[in-house]
């Protein structure tokens, strides 16, 4: 309960802890049936399976060994253990924070989506901290400017359904993509130890077709078509249903 007692004190935590509660019932919820089956829809992992799929393809198009491959896949790894699985067996039942919909104090102002509450607690946001996490790792593996952009508006739209459904307050959020971002970062510090010695084509390095790290440009494309589409999809699949 070290959260709920810091912020349940007098002062400047008391304070943070009134303002995170009022920001998150400002955001939460809308009148519109149709945008919450949107967010039901892009909250949900497996929405998002193919455009993990295509990453994965652009890495196997670009990577001249399988070796590298593995790398990069390790490194997600790294990603999804210290940033997700980390948050969820560890921080969460020892910090124990409430979520806003088993808030006692905003639990019953909370606008609550086809009856999804989430778990009792929700310090910090594995949803934040996994996408954000995945996102950073690529911004520096590809170096690519518009790739960069994409990934990053893809895991601020997940943080986003998590405080529409009300099941994070923001301050979940924000330290969730904080701990996204240093493991994002660990990750790819673990690949570059890795792979710093393997070569790549000095073709690759000195063109303007390909990344500063040796992605052709025009493979980077398909993540964005794909994550293009998935919202897309997400947008008439709410229309139909």
């Amino acid at each position: 309960m070290i959260i709920d007692l810091l912020l349940s004190g007098d002062g400047i935590g008391a304070l943070i802890g009134q303002y995170d509660k009022q920001l998150l019932l400002a955001v939460n919820g809308s009148d519109s049936l149709y945008l919450d089956r949107v967010v039901r829809t892009l909250t949900n992992a497996l929405t998002w399976v193919p455009f993990y799929i295509s990453l994965l393809w652009l890495v196997i198009r670009t990577s001249e060994t399988m070796r590298r491959v593995l790398y990069v896949l390790l490194g997600a790894a790294i990603c999804v253990t210290l940033a997700g699985m980390v948050d969820d067996l560890i921080v969460k039942p020892t910090v124990a924070r409430w979520r806003p919909t088993h808030d006692p104090e905003i639990g019953m102002l909370v606008d609550i989506v086809d009856g999804y509450r989430g778990g009792r607690y929700g310090f910090f946001s594995a949803h934040a901290a996994n996408t954000f996490s995945i996102a950073v790792f690529f911004c520096w593996l590809v170096r690519s400017r518009v790739l960069s952009v994409a990934a990053v508006i893809w895991s601020l739209i997940n943080c986003w359904t998590r405080l529409y459904l009300g099941v994070h307050f923001p301050g979940d959020i924000l330290v969730g993509l904080l701990w996204g971002g240093l493991v994002g970062s660990f990750a790819y510090y673990v690949y570059y130890r890795l792979t710093r010695n393997m070569v790549v084509s000095k073709t690759r390095l000195f063109s303007s077709h390909y990344t500063a790290t040796g992605f052709d440009k025009k493979n980077v494309n398909t993540p964005l078509c794909v994550l293009t589409f998935t919202i897309v999809f997400a947008l008439i699949k709410a229309t139909i249903i």
